[in-house]
Formats: structure tokens, C-alpha cells, sequence
């Protein structure tokens, strides 16, 4: 009997490396793979027209979309993780010397509002150093994925013809959340960020998740087991890529396989854990930060979040 074809999208990187390459198979289907570019551009489709059976997705865009209504419901592989602290940036030599002067001012925010590094960096100015979000006029570089939500009064789109980068060079901005400008004269507010990333990490388990996976209701519907299965295929292909990390056999590292390291490093444990259990707690600090953020309307149970047959699933 042929196996069904999952039509999917999600970017190559280490997590999932073994599933593009097929050293990993998934068992009783088969990944019919999409290749998009811009990965942001596969999570607008998949929001907006449910146009894949599976989909990489941030955290974040779909708590929004399915508060929403959209038919897709996340397994709990959770693709990339990062930290954010280095993502707030201000032009240097700016009178914007700690998070606290943020307050009264305005920030740009690369694309939406509901951006996942958008909503870690923003927790993080909250939690960390007690700055007063509601006090912030929010700049939005772009539109949300989820056309039907509605921002706070204090956000903003930018001016028409006008950068983010270019309004904090001239301090109209304060600062930028995840615009990733790369020159000398901006640098991040926060500093050695990588250092305050990791501190949070090793001072009370903050080690944020961006991505997961989601797969369609209509799939999980007529195949119940699809969702573990899933989560199968995704947990073997990471763990590979976890040995790999372990044992240092990655040739010519990228940034992002060096920061796992590090966590490896730093916790000695599986830099990749996937399961609800083993990320509970920061899981239900994201959701605490989209309500306080109004990301999110009202709060949310974990167990509304991933497919039925995953909850007790750990990798």
C-alpha cells in the first residue's frame, strides 16, 4: 500500500537536517517537502490558507492563529530556540544607556507585533528590568500573519517610505527589536547579551523556544496518529543532530550550532529538548508574556496548545 504524502515546509538546518536527507524515515508516511525561501513567507501561507499538512511555524504567530480559528494544531517539537537579549539594539552614543529609558519613547519592531522575538525581547525588558510596556509606543516595520488581529493603541505602523534602521540613525526610534541591523554605530542595549542570555538560562531556566511544528486538523482528524508519528520523525532526526553536537563532528559550525553548544556546555543536558514536560516552564512564561502583551485575549491550558496523543511525549 502507498504511503501518504505529508506535504511540508520547513527550513533545513540540524534539528531536521536527517528528514531532508531521508537518513531519517518517517513511519506509515512520507514528507513531500516544499522548499520556501523566506521561511516567514511558508508560515503566512500556512496561516492564511492552511496550504501545507505540515509546517515549521513560530511559536507565537500560532498561539495568535489558532486563537483565531485557523485549523492547525502544534505538536511539541520545538524546532529553534535562541536568545533574545541582543535583539534590542540602539544607535551608540544614543542617550538610551539601559532598558529603562525606553519608557515614554518609541521602538521599531521588525515586521509585526506578534513576531516571537518580538514578544521574548519585550518579556524580557518586562521581567528582567522591570520596564513598563504600556509605555512604549510600538513601531511596526510590517503586518501581522494573522490578518484578523487587533495590536494594543500603543502600536504603530512605520511611517510609509520610511526604515526602521534609518528612524533610529536620526532618534526617532529609541531602539529596534529584531531589525538584526549589522554596523558599528548600532549596538545592543543590552551588554554582552550573549552572556545575559545564557546567565537567564543557568539562573532560572530561561531558554526561549521561536519555532515548532504544527500539522493540519483536518490530517490529525482522519489519521489520530499522525500527530505522534510526527513528532517521531522530528525527535529522531534532532537527536542525531544532538550526537553531532556532542561529540563536536560538525563541520564548519554556524552560529546558531555554536550557540547550542554552549548550552550543552553551560546545562550539560540535550540542548534541544522536545516534549512539553521538559518545557513547561518556559512555555507557560511565553503564554503569561502574550497575555500581559495582549498577544493573546485571555489565557491559555497547555493542553489546548499540542495534538492529543503528544502530551505525554518527550525526546
Amino acid at each position: 500500500m502507498t504511503e501518504p504524502l505529508l506535504k511540508t515546509v520547513t527550513r533545513t538546518q540540524g534539528a531536521n537536517e536527517a528528514l531532508k536527507s531521508e537518513a531519517v524515515t518517517p513511519k506509515g508516511f512520507r514528507f513531500d517537502f516544499v522548499e520556501v525561501p523566506v521561511l516567514v513567507q511558508g508560515f503566512r501561507r500556512m496561516v492564511r490558507t492552511l496550504e501545507f499538512d505540515v509546517s515549521e511555524m513560530a511559536l507565537t504567530t500560532y498561539l495568535v492563529a489558532k486563537s483565531h480559528g485557523v485549523e492547525f494544531t502544534a505538536v511539541p517539537a520545538f524546532l529553534v530556540r535562541g536568545f533574545h537579549h541582543g535583539a534590542i539594539q540602539v544607535a551608540a552614543g544614543s542617550d538610551v544607556r539601559t532598558p529603562a529609558d525606553l519608557e515614554g519613547r518609541r521602538v521599531g519592531v521588525n515586521r509585526g507585533y506578534t513576531v516571537t522575538t518580538g514578544v521574548w525581547a519585550r518579556a524580557i525588558l518586562q521581567d528582567e528590568y522591570g520596564v513598563d510596556l504600556s509605555r512604549i509606543t510600538w513601531v511596526l516595520s510590517g503586518d501581522e500573519h494573522v490578518a484578523q488581529y487587533r495590536a494594543p493603541a500603543n502600536v504603530v505602523p512605520v511611517e510609509p517610505g520610511r526604515t526602521l534602521e534609518e528612524l533610529l540613525r536620526t532618534g526617532e526610534l529609541a531602539a529596534v527589536i529584531g531589525a538584526d541591523i549589522d554596523a558599528p554605530d548600532v549596538v545592543p542595549l543590552v551588554p554582552n547579551a550573549a552572556e545575559a542570555g545564557l546567565e537567564a538560562l543557568r539562573s532560572r531556566g530561561m531558554y526561549p523556544i521561536n519555532h515548532l511544528v504544527v500539522v493540519r486538523d483536518e490530517l490529525l482528524r482522519e489519521r489520530p496518529e499522525a500527530g505522534p508519528a510526527v513528532f517521531d520523525a522530528f525527535a529522531r532526526a534532532k537527536q542525531l543532530y544532538v550526537d553531532r553536537l556532542r561529540s563536536g563532528a560538525i563541520d564548519n559550525p554556524t552560529a546558531t550550532d555554536l550557540m547550542y553548544q554552549r548550552v550543552l556546555a553551560t546545562t550539560g543536558a540535550d540542548p534541544l529538548p522536545y516534549g512539553i514536560a521538559p518545557n513547561q516552564e518556559v512555555l507557560e512564561q511565553l503564554l503569561r508574556s502574550a497575555v500581559d502583551q495582549r498577544i493573546l485575549d485571555r489565557p491559555i491550558d497547555l493542553a489546548d496548545v499540542f495534538a492529543a496523543g503528544t502530551h505525554d511525549l518527550t525526546a
